[in-house]
């Protein structure tokens, strides 16, 4: 599902018109990223969480020039389903 079908789909529910439909979901993917970047985490009851993940410094290679180099410790963004959600789709 494209973020136009998405939009497409809350509009036929809601009776709300596409562009509206499009404002709302276009702020709240901006919310979350916004969120996410200040590392505050957005818990949705009921749906899931969007969180930090952190990962720890490593030692990596580039297999081009036979170098190795580290990469440094650093935060990963990521979805945990709810228990609900995650039965539904089981």
């Amino acid at each position: 599902m494209t973020k136009a079908d998405l939009v497409y789909a809350i509009s036929e529910k809601t009776g709300l018109d596409k562009r509206t439909v499009l404002n709302i979901v276009e702020a709240f993917m901006e919310t979350v990223k916004d969120s996410l970047a200040d590392e505050k985490n957005v818990y949705l009851r009921g749906f899931g969480s969007f969180i930090l993940k952190k990962r720890a410094q490593k030692t990596g290679r580039n297999i081009t020039r036979n170098t190795t180099l580290i990469i440094p410790e650093h935060n990963i963004p990521a979805f945990k389903p709810s228990k609900e959600f995650s039965q539904l789709v089981k």
